[in-house]
């Protein structure tokens, strides 16, 4: 791979999950020529009916890249894809990580700082919705100097990005905190709604007493939906977010700081993954709190 261009035109995605399968088709879409890995090959394949080169490997993937982006599971799994390119990374290749890893994002960064790549830490705000539309918010840091050559991709997938440091970790970080008022959110609805419903009343009361009031905002009326209608189509799922509460859990147990609601969050979490419900939306948390 060549060192930094002045204009990026050709970009890889490590990870077609839901989020990395949208920003693959926004890239594509905005006139950038995009090449995908994904572990499971079948489920990027059809990122080839718009346009996008579905590879075999992640060598295949990266080779004559302008910019490497990764949106895989986790941190441990990224750094494992990216140790196997290191023969081929040369000093001045764009990498732009993008999933929520919590503090391992500070191995990347060494990775990165090792191979002198030009790192970005860029996790995102917002979930299946938000990503197919092009409406994500960026929490983006790294390189002040480099920032040029990737605002045309960050304004390709999302419709604002916030520049949080110049040091990559911070936006990581920032990402643990979000998700931790994320969650406590989730939960909120999924019990107020099922303790309605326990008590012998009509749980779309309750969000008519809460529409259009203070306490009432989009979330809450996405989630409550989805409860009240039994659709938990994923925007974000149960599994994925018993390893995004992990992962909040854990960086406060390094600082010292209890994290009660977080805590008790990914217990109730990790109660609908053993009941079978992984794959569902993560309002699905309000499937599993009645002890009966």
């Amino acid at each position: 791979m060549s060192n930094l261009k002045s204009e990026v035109k050709t970009i890889t995605v490590l990870g077609t999950g839901i989020i990395g399968t949208a920003v693959a088709k926004n890239l594509q879409k905005s006139g950038f020529e995009v090449c995908v890995w994904n572990r499971t090959r079948s489920k990027a394949k059809m990122l080839q009916t718009v346009g996008v080169t579905v590879c075999d490997s992640p060598l295949e993937a990266v080779q004559d890249t302008d910019v490497i982006i990764s949106l895989l599971k986790d941190g441990p799994v990224i750094l494992e894809v990216m140790q196997s390119l290191k023969e081929c990374l040369s000093e001045g290749t764009i990498w732009i990580q993008m999933s929520t890893v919590g503090l391992d994002i500070d191995a990347l960064t060494a990775f990165a700082k090792q191979y002198e790549l030009i790192f970005f830490d860029a996790p995102v705000q917002g979930t299946k919705q938000p990503a197919e539309q092009g409406q994500l918010i960026i929490l983006a840091s790294g390189s002040i100097s480099h920032r040029q050559a990737v605002e045309p991709i960050f304004e390709a997938i999302g419709k604002h990005t916030v520049w949080v440091s110049e040091q990559p970790g911070a936006s990581s970080r920032l990402k643990l905190a979000l998700n931790s008022w994320v969650f406590a959110l989730t939960h909120g609805v999924a019990e107020s709604l099922s303790l309605a419903k326990e008590l012998g009343i009509d749980p779309n009361l309750v969000v008519d007493v809460v529409t259009g009031g203070p306490m009432d905002n989009a979330y809450f009326q996405q989630k409550a939906q989805s409860i009240l209608t039994d659709d938990y189509t994923t925007s974000f799922s149960i599994a994925n977010a018993v390893k995004d509460a992990g992962l909040v859990v854990s960086a406060a147990e390094k600082q010292a700081l209890q994290v009660d609601i977080t805590r008790a969050g990914q217990q109730r979490f990790q109660r609908a993954l053993d009941q079978g419900h992984g794959d569902k939306d993560m309002a699905a948390s309000g499937l599993v709190g009645i002890n009966r």
